[in-house]
């Protein structure tokens, strides 16, 4: 079934270059087994992998995954520990294999609050998966999409105080560049998964125009059959970005 879908949407041409998805359903997927909420989180890891073969097999160009928002530092500090500490478990577990499949990491956020062995492993990620030309990997970590605006219009605020920016020349473009996500197209797909029917202050000015794709299943049980099928809904949509096509 997996590999009938994978041929079926590379027959149809038009995969989607960056595929944006808000990891939802952690805590719902422990909360049904009586298992405490980091188990949800761990169960997740299995998840990243999945979307990351997946995407590399269909010829996805950049993932952006939302992982930990700004506003999840708000959560019991227990909870937060374990977050931090998966993110070291992950990053142990996963760089090598993330190299050797020339997968570029980035971590887009806020990363001065992550705990000093979380922000080391991060950037050790970082560094030594820098020269990979497969597939880019955004993981979004301390992220918040209004935090990223405001910080883009500082750096355009502070560049007019200092002479180097006239405030008529601030377009769309000049922004864009100052935001996390600049090296990048912005998102043609997001999905979000456990069925939530919002977006979550992720990536607000860079979804403008993607098509969204809402699935039912909890993060940890989402697979390469998921985000598959997720392209195929992609690929049978017609995408006009605001104009009427004759």
């Amino acid at each position: 079934m997996t590999e009938d879908l994978l041929k079926t949407i590379k027959l149809n041409g038009a995969i989607p270059a960056h595929i944006a998805i808000i990891m939802d359903g952690n805590g719902r997927w422990a909360q049904a087994r009586s298992l405490p909420r980091p188990f949800g989180h761990q169960a997740g890891m299995k998840a990243v992998r999945e979307v990351v073969e997946g995407g590399l097999a269909a010829g996805v160009e950049v993932l952006t995954l939302f992982a930990f928002s700004q506003e999840n530092w708000q959560r019991p500090p227990d909870e937060i520990d374990a977050l931090m500490a998966l993110l070291e478990e992950y990053i142990a577990k996963e760089l090598d294999e993330l190299r050797s499949q020339g997968v570029a990491v980035r971590m887009l956020g806020d990363l001065d609050r992550l705990s000093p062995g979380a922000r080391a492993a991060v950037d050790r990620i970082m560094k030594e998966t820098a020269a990979g030309t497969n597939l880019d990997l955004n993981i979004c970590i301390s992220y918040s999409s209004r935090a990223e605006l405001t910080r883009a219009a500082r750096k355009l605020a502070e560049a007019v105080a200092q002479g180097r920016l006239d405030p008529a020349d601030i377009d769309e473009q000049l922004l864009a560049r100052e935001l996390y996500t600049a090296p990048w197209p912005d998102p043609d797909l997001l999905i979000r998964t456990s069925g939530e029917m919002r977006i979550s202050n992720f990536l607000l000015w860079q979804l403008a125009y993607s098509e969204i794709w809402v699935t039912p299943v909890l993060w940890p049980d989402f697979t390469r059959q998921d985000l598959f099928r997720a392209i195929l809904d992609f690929q049978r949509r017609d995408r006009r970005f605001g104009r009427v096509l004759a």
